[in-house]
């Protein structure tokens, strides 16, 4: 039996339109997805930051689930992610994050990674900032084999706070000058 012209382009038409429903659907669950893989890559997103008694300044993170402690951040005002390393001397900034931050390189360095040797290039930045806690006129490396996109945030700016790890949370504490 043959559909008259009108029911055939209708049947068409409703083909298309449940076509683009499924289309949509598909495109909403990877937007979903992709946004909890990433708070699961990055679960201090907004940090939870805090001015309590006495003008202590104070972060609270949690670890991922690969047992880091990853966050975002700032540096000189522009939005970062970080991941705390305690066995990093200083900070190491990817070399595609210098350049979104218009860093300058400077005196050629090698440093001591897990993985070996690498070259570095000396900078300094403004301002290096988690939640409520800020530090100013900080050293720092731009590393050009860091691909992560992460910047590794190490003691030389963890050596200005109080940190203490219970269970899976990190407390960073900044007290005021003088205290």
């Amino acid at each position: 039996m043959t559909l008259p012209p009108d029911a055939r382009q209708q049947k068409r038409m409703g083909l298309v339109m449940q076509a683009l429903a499924w289309i949509v659907l598909m495109a909403l669950l990877g937007a979903w997805f992709s946004g909890l893989l990433e708070r699961q890559q990055n679960p201090n997103r907004p940090v939870n930051s805090q001015v309590i008694e006495g003008g202590v300044r104070e972060v609270i993170l949690k670890r991922n689930r690969q047992g880091h402690y990853v966050t975002s951040g700032r540096i000189n005002g522009e939005a970062v992610v970080f991941m705390l390393d305690t066995g990093a001397t200083g900070i190491a900034i990817p070399e595609s994050v210098a350049e979104q931050l218009r860093l300058q390189p400077g005196q050629r360095l090698t440093t001591q990674t897990a993985n070996g040797l690498a070259t570095a290039f000396a900078t300094r930045v403004d301002r290096v900032s988690v939640g409520d806690i800020a530090l100013e006129d900080m050293p720092a490396a731009i590393v050009p084999g860091l691909g992560s996109g992460q910047v590794l945030l190490g003691m030389s700016f963890l050596k200005h706070l109080e940190f203490t790890q219970r269970g899976d949370t990190l407390t960073l504490r900044q007290y005021p000058p003088g205290s």
